[in-house]
């Protein structure tokens, strides 16, 4: 396991970075749309595709590109004999593909989370490099076609990143497209917002998750790719870190935990909770998110009174009882205290271990 995460982290640029992904499954009538609106010959100068994360918004924005690009200054809207286009897909061999996946074309620039000066990476995408665009957009395109801006994401800007992006949205350069990723629309200014038309894309079917997630990472089983595929949502990203970062390993141990209830088991827990506040500092933020993602898919089922299909087998008997001996209201209750214990926690420098025992020992005091 530990193995195979540490290979996905080694490869993660170069096998599944969406300027390489040449396959887009699903989201058919986001392309069309888009194809739509080429075809026009009003290409709106900003898009934002929104949805969550994972789901192949980076792809689209990119393989959106690629096809802008080797349309070159062909003239919109005049065809000729020749039949408007009715795909994005260029092909991995087309030259402006493989310059764009060797970060190699003139007419792009990207804008995504990067290194500082001393080699960590940045928790925001700063002014600097947002400044980038406007020198860009004042320039001639090198190829005599397009440009593309490609933001991922664009709610990772900080203020003043975001007020310089906003004067490139208000006086669109000819010729030039932005394309804006965003997982969370409701962090993005309005401003932002109203110059863009927006894009929505839905999360993945369980089948298509599986299929990405075996030809990123053929040493996944079978079964843990099904497992995976339903605590990722729909996300094949988010499926793909979960694997990386031993997620669904954690998942399980902590179902069994939760499995001792009413009475938890003290020794089980304190080890969980070594596990995540002593060994990988990601644990504790992945081990955390997990139980409040649990509790939150607990609500909703003791709300809706109907159990779907869980992430795993052992799970089945615990949700029962547990909804059984409670409601919506006290489910819901629980749930905003330990994501307000889990908030305080990541803004401030507390006991990481007893943050963990005392979020698991607040749903045995409920039961009690």
């Amino acid at each position: 396991m530990a193995k195979a995460a540490k290979k996905i982290e080694e490869d993660n640029n170069s096998r599944i970075h969406p300027r390489i992904t040449q396959t887009l499954l699903e989201h058919p009538q986001a392309e069309s749309t888009l194809i739509k609106a080429y075809n026009s010959g009003k290409l709106p100068h900003a898009w934002m595709f929104t949805g969550p994360k994972g789901i192949g918004k980076a792809t689209l924005a990119y393989r959106f590109a690629r096809f802008l690009m080797n349309e070159g200054d062909a003239d919109q809207g005049l065809f000729g004999e020749q039949a408007p286009p009715t795909s994005l897909d260029i092909g991995p061999e087309n030259p402006v593909a493989k310059r764009i996946a060797a970060r190699g074309h003139g007419d792009l620039v990207t804008l995504e989370l990067s290194p500082d000066e001393k080699g960590k990476m940045r928790t925001s995408i700063p002014v600097d490099d947002v400044r980038k665009i406007v020198k860009f957009s004042h320039k001639t395109s090198i190829e005599g076609g397009w440009r593309v801006v490609i933001v991922d994401a664009v709610e990772e800007m900080n203020r003043n990143a975001a007020n310089a992006l906003l004067k490139v949205l208000e006086e669109p350069p000819e010729k030039t497209v932005l394309l804006l990723v965003c997982h969370l629309p409701g962090q993005i200014l309005q401003t932002l917002h109203s110059r863009c038309c927006h894009l929505p894309l839905t999360a993945l079917t369980e089948q298509t998750v599986i299929t990405l997630l075996k030809e990123q990472a053929p040493e996944i089983s079978e079964s843990d790719a099904a497992q995976l595929s339903r605590l990722s949502e729909g996300s094949v990203g988010k499926a793909l870190d979960l694997w990386a970062g031993g997620g669904l390993d954690l998942y399980r141990e902590m179902i069994a935990l939760l499995g001792t209830l009413p009475n938890l088991d003290m020794v089980r827990l304190y080890a969980f909770a070594d596990k995540l506040s002593v060994s990988d500092p990601q644990a504790f933020k992945t081990g955390m998110e997990l139980f409040l993602w649990w509790l939150a898919r607990l609500t909703k089922i003791s709300g809706q009174g109907k159990i779907p299909e869980l992430v795993i087998p052992e799970e089945q008997k615990l949700i029962s009882s547990l909804i059984e001996r409670h409601g919506l209201a006290q489910w819901l209750g629980l749930w905003e205290k330990c994501s307000t214990n889990y908030a305080r926690a990541t803004h401030a420098n507390l006991d990481k271990k007893q943050v963990v025992v005392t979020t698991f020992m607040e749903i045995q005091t409920l039961l009690s």
